[in-house]
């Protein structure tokens, strides 16, 4: 591959694979703290019963922040509610998911891109659904791209993107932006970027944190991206080698899905940065005390 056309493939695939999307879904696994025994529970002991998040083939990234069964094991006891938040990658869903989602009665979705993205794929989303932009953008992911020649080049890459949302000024004031409203307004919420796991992976971590949900626990649901989409990784690595060979496809295949080194980086930025994630959420985001506490009854009751 000449010089010109590897540093071209570099910028593009970083760009697409850090922030840009992928379709398809698997089972999801069982993870630790996730109780499955009860399967129309909600994260409330003594709370009405909450659906499972439905599984979307053309949303194939979209579930409950609060997970399956009794929801995830958050701190004193409790679960973490279930029915309130949701994640996802881009909201473009067939007729039939549409159907699903508008059952759902969603009231906001966040769209976490940049303009170019939804420009290119924007949203489509049930009839009365308020859309709110709040772009996080991790970086220059471009003009980082440029070089890169080896997968581990690509796997620091994604590390920096992550660290960065502890660190980056502008990272910080979207996420705290989504974070206020999130504690504010009322009704489920959903709040996705392209792919679904490293903005919406970040904010979804933040959040788990916030409930008092383990380190393990957070970190298998931030891997679940990789389970959720296996398919449509293995077929987007396949179109790269189509397009580009597979020598290009081996320098990205770090970034096709997620490691745990990715979120390690960034909870690590955070312990340095701020030593909890209540104080990266007040000191760092700028959130009031009041929001967090809202934030946290959202979560957890």
């Amino acid at each position: 591959m000449h010089q010109r056309a590897r540093t071209s493939c570099s910028v593009f695939l970083a760009g697409a694979l850090l922030l840009g999307g992928y379709a398809g879904a698997s089972a999801e696994p069982l993870i630790p703290g996730l109780d499955t025994g009860s399967a129309s529970s909600s994260g409330s002991s003594d709370g009405p019963l909450v659906p499972e998040a439905p599984r979307l083939k053309s949303v194939d990234n979209f579930r409950d922040v609060g997970g399956t069964g009794a929801g995830y094991a958050a701190a004193n006891g409790k679960r973490v509610n279930r029915g309130v938040v949701y994640r996802s990658n881009i909201v473009d869903p067939d007729d039939a998911d549409l159907a699903t989602l508008t059952s759902l009665g969603v009231q906001v979705v966040y769209d976490l891109r940049g303009p170019s993205e939804i420009e290119k794929a924007p949203d489509r989303l049930p009839p009365g659904v308020t859309y709110r932009n709040i772009p996080i953008l991790g970086g220059n992911i471009e003009e980082e791209a440029s070089g890169l020649r080896t997968p581990d080049e690509a796997r620091a890459l994604a590390q920096r993107v992550y660290r960065t949302f502890v660190t980056g000024a502008s990272e910080r004031a979207a996420i705290g932006q989504l974070l206020t409203e999130l504690a504010h307004t009322d009704g489920r919420q959903i709040f996705h970027c392209e792919m679904g796991k490293d903005r919406t992976g970040w904010v979804s971590a933040t959040l788990l944190g916030l409930a008092g949900v383990s380190r393990e626990t957070i970190m298998s649901d931030f891997l679940l991206s990789n389970e959720y989409a296996a398919a449509s990784i293995k077929a987007r690595r396949d179109a790269i080698v189509a397009r580009y060979g597979e020598e290009a496809a081996k320098i990205f295949d770090p970034i096709f899905g997620v490691e745990a080194g990715f979120l390690e980086a960034g909870l690590a930025q955070m312990d340095q940065s701020y030593g909890s994630v209540e104080k990266y959420l007040t000191d760092g985001l700028g959130l009031s005390d009041d929001t967090v506490s809202k934030l946290r009854a959202k979560l957890v009751d």
